[in-house]
């Protein structure tokens, strides 16, 4: 007698390499064959309907149909499912039962991966979708003098955001990032530590940090960067930022184009890998360009030993500190509470299985009482701003935004600073948002 399914598991999820490389991989017909599979099993579930909009979609599409059955349901509107994820990967690591080891194998998120990268193999991309994943160019182009101040007055004209959303279906609602007219890279210049020989290790820390500015970060909120090095020397630690870099790949990967992501990669892991060799411990102030060297570049090239070893060596910024603080080497002379504040857990942080480090850590500041919301914002790097995702993505904040005004708490922001942009930008209350790395500096006074 066959033995039944397991109902669930009872081990820890299981993430298998990313086949990209194979002809199997892109046979649109097999594609199908798999999405119908895993779609029925999500019906039969539905433990996630409430952590975006793809499970809402797929679900109509269910209870829409004659059949109320997955057989019912035209292969044609599959591709409404995908569109919707934005490879959160919460539904993996935090709902789906059903994830390897479990027999059923359910990979959800890298599953809409393959159904992305067959739509981008076979059609490509729209213009607007190349711009706004194109952040290299973008910001070097945008955050100039004089330019910067231009583009930025350009995106707060109601207008002009009309004719934008018209001509090219960018909300005009979204809140969209400012460029600077000084980038990261030249706030940081000459800033670096001179002492890098006597970095002092901790546990599993070298105490030699060079940071990966990233594309948001250098080009739009600099001060990330400049507050990282002020609490890092503050904390005794030896501080650089990366020579030169490159995008991580993320934008790319979530549009499919996973040649552009090797592109990146080629880019980008043989200096870090460099660095990572003489001792280097790397931080990055975006949660989903950590996630990128930490879990998906690793996931598609595992014979890759520098990709490895670079994930081996990138941590989270708050990641760092509290493991330093485990060995005694956090400076905890707070000078000044934060009173109330409302911190919103990333979902790319969640899903790197670190723990709620930036929470405990500004938990120590005295007299400080942090409510964590862990609850997807529904930005994404570019699903909010897109007009046809706009309503939906508004509709995923809404319960953040319930609970940052019912905590009506002295702070309030996200270790991921896009998504404290749009909870601000759906909060009628006028407060602004501030990244935690701010705050913490604020607590030590410097």
């Amino acid at each position: 007698m066959a033995t039944p399914p397991k109902e669930g598991n009872l081990q820890a999820p299981t993430r298998h390499p990313l086949d990209w490389k194979s002809d199997g991989f892109y046979d649109a017909d097999a594609l199908d064959k798999e999405l119908e599979r895993v779609f029925d099993l999500c019906h039969g579930c539905r433990r996630c309907v409430s952590l975006c909009q793809s499970f809402p979609t797929l679900f109509d599409l269910v209870d829409e149909s004659p059949t109320f059955e997955m057989d019912g349901v035209d292969k044609k509107d599959f591709g409404k499912v995908v569109d919707h994820c934005y490879l959160c990967d919460l539904c993996y690591m935090t709902k789906c039962p059903y994830t390897p080891p479990h027999e059923w194998n359910i990979d959800f998120p890298h599953l809409m991966l393959r159904a992305k990268a067959v739509k981008y193999k076979k059609q490509g991309a729209n213009f607007r979708d190349r711009l706004l994943t194109n952040t290299d160019m973008m910001g070097s182009v945008l955050a100039r003098p004089v330019i910067s101040s231009v583009v930025n007055g350009v995106n707060k004209m109601p207008v002009l955001r009309k004719i934008l959303d018209k001509s090219m279906n960018i909300s005009h609602s979204a809140w969209l990032p400012e460029y600077t007219d000084k980038t990261m890279y030249a706030r940081l210049e000459g800033k670096a530590s001179t002492n890098m020989d006597k970095a002092e290790a901790a546990g599993k820390t070298t105490g030699k940090v060079a940071l990966y500015a990233t594309c948001y970060g250098n080009y739009s909120e600099p001060l990330m960067g400049e507050d990282i090095f002020a609490v890092y020397k503050h904390n005794d630690i030896e501080i650089k930022i990366v020579e030169k870099e490159k995008c991580c790949g993320m934008p790319k990967l979530e549009l499919g184009d996973l040649e552009a992501v090797k592109k990146a990669k080629e880019a980008n892991i043989p200096q870090l890998a460099r660095l990572a060799d003489e001792g280097f411990d790397i931080i990055a102030p975006v949660p989903s360009c950590a996630l990128m060297y930490r879990q998906e570049l690793p996931l598609m090239f595992p014979d890759d030993a520098d990709v490895q070893k670079v994930a081996k060596a990138f941590f989270d910024p708050f990641e760092y500190l509290m493991l330093r603080h485990k060995e005694g080497k956090l400076n905890t002379n707070f000078n000044t509470s934060l009173g109330k504040v409302s911190y919103h857990a990333a979902c790319h942080q969640r899903v790197q299985n670190m723990g709620q480090k930036t929470r405990e850590l500004l938990a120590l500041v005295p007299d400080t009482q942090v409510k964590i919301i862990e609850r997807c914002s529904g930005h994404d790097g570019t699903y909010a701003v897109k007009s046809e995702f706009r309503a939906a993505s508004e509709k995923i904040v809404r319960p953040v935004v319930r609970q940052v005004k019912e905590a009506a708490s002295d702070h309030y922001g996200s270790d991921c600073p896009m998504a404290g942009h749009h909870i601000e930008n759906s909060l009628d209350t006028g407060q602004k948002t501030e990244h935690p790395i701010a705050l913490l500096r604020k607590a030590y006074g410097i």
